[in-house]
């Protein structure tokens, strides 16, 4: 799925076929998740090169073995984060590639995953192996929300036992909070305006619902939880959203920013007298670290989490070619998963 320029009509055309980087492979794409990053890309609110093949959450096979590359072998089944480190700098070398200075991003630095072949980079580094008993839905359900929702509940907020925790939008990201936060024992509170998105986040553990359109969601959630919640998470991004998470905070809460924020008329603005009255903590939240998946990698093996759950549907690349331009205004309730092969 090839788009020639900001906001372009994408089309599904024959392309030349990848070819491994030095120290990086080329998959064959079994299954790619469609997300509201890469309508952002779509839109021009990120620096991509035209014409360009968007998507960033995948699993797929081993077809070609760049040299440098000691890890893989054509026939492995893997997934990757969307953030790829650079394997060289000292993040990477810590296990922190999600922050490399020199990352690479499928469907954003370089051709994406709506493709049958993508190329990926520093093989030894990003590429994640997937267990034989987790299918390439769920493993592409891993790679962007459902990796991202993990490490922004697990590695920042820490979410403890018994604590609420508000999610603002119930889309797959939101979704895969409100999984997560439930698998740690946490007292979920969903917001959103699609009663159906809602709906599903109640299906999957979430203890009350708010559906945002027209409502004073901060009120709703202070009064639902006795005081605010220990931590809030921003699914979605923009100013509406992010001002929302903020203020259902209790004192000495934690924000989560995963959605992406593009400014309007200048940088977003946020409630930051409340952030500095009560003692906030505002925390950035960018994917999760191939270094990092196995813990969580292994609670979905066991069926502790389970994020095939959230796929609402499977498209082709026609569909899906048809379905980015308007994916900001999608009303499904869960994750669209793309099978190139369709």
């Amino acid at each position: 799925m090839v788009v020639d320029s900001v906001r372009a009509l994408p089309r599904v055309r024959e392309v030349a076929e990848p070819t491994a980087p030095s120290g990086g492979v080329v998959l064959r794409v079994t299954a790619t998740g469609v997300c509201r990053s890469d309508w952002h890309a779509w839109a021009g609110h990120d620096e991509v090169v035209f014409p360009h093949v968007p998507g960033h959450e995948l699993a797929g096979v081993v077809v070609e073995v760049g040299a440098g590359a000691a890890r893989w072998r054509p026939g492995d089944r893997v997934t990757v984060p969307f953030v790829c480190g650079c394997g060289r700098c000292e993040w990477c070398r810590a296990g922190e590639a999600q922050v490399c200075p020199d990352q690479q991003q499928p469907g954003f630095t370089h051709w994406g995953s709506f493709a049958e072949y993508v190329a990926l980079h520093a093989a030894d580094t990003n590429l994640v192996r997937i267990p034989d008993g987790v299918d390439s839905t769920a493993a592409a359900a891993l790679g962007c929300r459902f990796a991202t929702a993990y490490r922004a509940l697990v590695g920042r907020a820490r979410v403890g036992e018994g604590e609420w925790v508000t999610v603002v939008g119930a889309g797959g990201v939101g979704l895969s909070a409100v999984m997560v936060a439930r698998s740690l024992g946490a007292r979920v509170v969903a917001v959103d305006r699609n009663p159906g998105a809602l709906a599903v986040a109640a299906g999957l553990g979430a203890e009350h619902t708010v559906h945002a359109d027209g409502a004073d969601v901060p009120a709703a959630v202070l009064d639902l939880t006795g005081g605010g919640s220990h931590v809030a998470v921003d699914a979605v991004g923009s100013e509406q959203t992010c001002a929302d998470s903020i203020l259902s905070l209790r004192r000495r809460g934690r924000h989560v920013q995963v959605g992406l924020l593009p400014p309007v008329d200048g940088h977003p603005r946020v409630p930051m007298a409340r952030v500095i009255g009560w003692e906030l903590d505002l925390l950035g939240s960018h994917g999760m670290a191939a270094a990092d998946y196995p813990a969580m990698m292994a609670l979905v093996e066991r069926g502790s989490l389970q994020p095939q759950r959230l796929v609402a549907r499977t498209i082709g690349l026609e569909e899906a070619a048809a379905l980015l331009p308007v994916f900001d205004r999608a009303t499904v309730a869960g994750m669209t998963v793309v099978d190139p092969a369709r």
